[in-house]
């Protein structure tokens, strides 16, 4: 699995899966045993991450592994106990403030980590990104969750931005969020308005036709293909240039008149 040098961290994999065994062996009947070794200073990374594969450990020796300080200096041990399903939110969310960037990125992405510690690592990663690299913006763009492609949406890189409208979880709905908001980029509103495939989709088209900065040339070809009365409602309350609503509306009125000739 591919590194990134400049955090220590693992790259994710397009499709995580879990580090949690599937088929875990039989645990000591003892669970107090499992707990004294979970409490042991001497636990060694190894077995920490021999303890956190198996998918029915007991809560109680998670919580032993979230109080050992020998073995929390390790990555791994860090990363395998907030994956983990059965670790307690008392112990998984502080720890996702502690995660390596790509470490963060797995967590959101891994099937089974709960719902509300994927979205701190998702929280976590979007309050760093203004202090990432390019290079790890651009990764997080093409292969990070749709809320961290979403926020990416308004990076000042246009390679950035190119890339988390290529991001498969990018959803609609984040498209007209990113283009209502009023510091959104010119380069975004024109790579939106030529997007092979964004650029077609009846919503994003409205949101356009409300953007100042969209194309006038692309304000009118979107407006063409939409009802005459919801492009009269857009205009109202569009923030467009003066000059490009004028223009529009008198579109509509030629439309209007070729349809009573007709």
């Amino acid at each position: 699995m591919p590194s990134d040098e400049s955090t220590g961290a693992r790259l994710a994999p397009e499709h995580p899966e879990s580090g949690v065994s599937a088929s875990p062996r039989a645990l000591p009947p003892d669970a107090e045993e499992l707990k004294v070794r979970a409490s042991d200073p001497a636990l060694n990374e190894d077995a920490a991450l021999s303890l956190l594969k198996r998918a029915d450990l007991p809560t109680d020796v998670l919580e032993q592994l979230g109080k050992n300080g020998s073995v929390l200096k390790s990555r791994k041990v860090k990363l395998a106990l907030v994956e983990h399903p059965k670790t307690p939110r008392h112990v998984s969310l502080p720890l996702v403030r502690q995660l390596y960037t790509f470490d963060l990125m797995q967590v959101a992405l891994t099937p089974v980590v709960p719902a509300d510690v994927k979205l701190a690592a998702d929280e976590a990663l979007c309050n760093r990104l203004e202090t990432l690299a390019s290079g790890e913006r651009l990764t997080l763009a093409h292969r990070g969750s749709g809320r961290i492609a979403e926020a990416l949406l308004c990076d000042g890189e246009a390679r950035v931005v190119q890339a988390a409208l290529q991001n498969s979880r990018l959803t609609e709905a984040s498209i007209v969020r990113a283009l209502a908001r009023h510091d959104t980029s010119g380069a975004f509103v024109e790579a939106v308005s030529h997007h092979p495939q964004w650029s077609l989709r009846r919503e994003v088209r409205v949101a356009l036709l409300r953007n100042e900065k969209t194309p006038i040339a692309k304000a009118v070809e979107f407006a063409r293909t939409l009802p005459t009365a919801l492009v009269r409602e857009i205009l109202h309350g569009s923030r467009l240039p003066g000059n490009a609503k004028t223009h529009l509306l008198a579109e509509i009125e030629k439309r209007g008149k070729g349809k009573v000739s007709s």
